[in-house]
C-alpha cells in the first residue's frame, strides 16, 4: 500500500518521467508515465506569451488604425473628385445657358437693327415721294400758270 500512496504522490507531484511499481502481495505491475516537470522560467514564457499577445494585439489595432485612416482619405478623394465633377458640370451648363442667352440677345439687336433700317427706309422712301408728289404739283401749277399768262 505504501508503494501506491508513493507512486499517487510521485504522479501528482510531476517529479518522475515514469515510475514502475510492483505490489508485493499481487503480481501486477503498475507503470505511470508522467510529463517532464515544468522548466523553472515557465512563469518567464508566460509572461512572455502575454507581451507577445499584447504587441500583437497592439500591431492589429496599428493596422486596423492604418487602414482605417487609408480608407478615409481614399473616401475623402472619391467625395472631393464627385464635388469637382459636379462644379465642372454645373459650370458647363452655366455656359451654355450664358452663350443661349448671348446669342438670344444678338438675334434680337440684329432684328431690332433691321426693323429700323425697313422703317427709316419707309420713311425716306415717303417722304422722296411726298416731296415729288409736291414737286409734280408744283410743276403743274406753275405751267397752267403760264399757260394763262400765254392766253392773256
Amino acid at each position: 500500500m505504501a508503494s501506491i500512496s508513493l507512486t499517487t504522490f510521485l504522479v501528482k507531484s510531476h517529479n518522475a518521467r515514469a515510475i514502475v511499481v510492483r505490489n508485493p502481495w499481487s503480481s501486477r505491475v503498475f507503470i505511470s508515465a508522467v510529463p517532464r516537470p515544468l522548466p523553472a522560467n515557465v512563469r518567464h514564457e508566460a509572461t512572455t506569451t502575454q507581451a507577445y499577445d499584447k504587441a500583437t494585439d497592439a500591431a492589429k489595432q496599428g493596422a486596423n488604425e492604418a487602414r482605417r485612416a487609408g480608407q478615409d482619405v481614399k473616401n475623402k478623394a472619391a467625395s472631393t473628385a464627385q464635388d469637382m465633377t459636379q462644379k465642372s458640370k454645373d459650370v458647363a451648363e452655366k455656359v451654355a445657358d450664358t452663350a443661349q442667352d448671348l446669342t438670344e440677345k444678338a438675334k434680337q439687336t440684329a432684328q431690332d437693327a433691321w426693323d429700323t433700317v425697313k422703317d427709316t427706309t419707309q420713311k425716306i422712301k415717303e417722304t422722296v415721294v411726298g416731296k415729288a408728289e409736291d414737286s409734280k404739283e408744283s410743276i403743274k401749277e406753275n405751267a397752267e400758270n403760264v399757260k394763262r399768262s400765254m392766253k392773256n
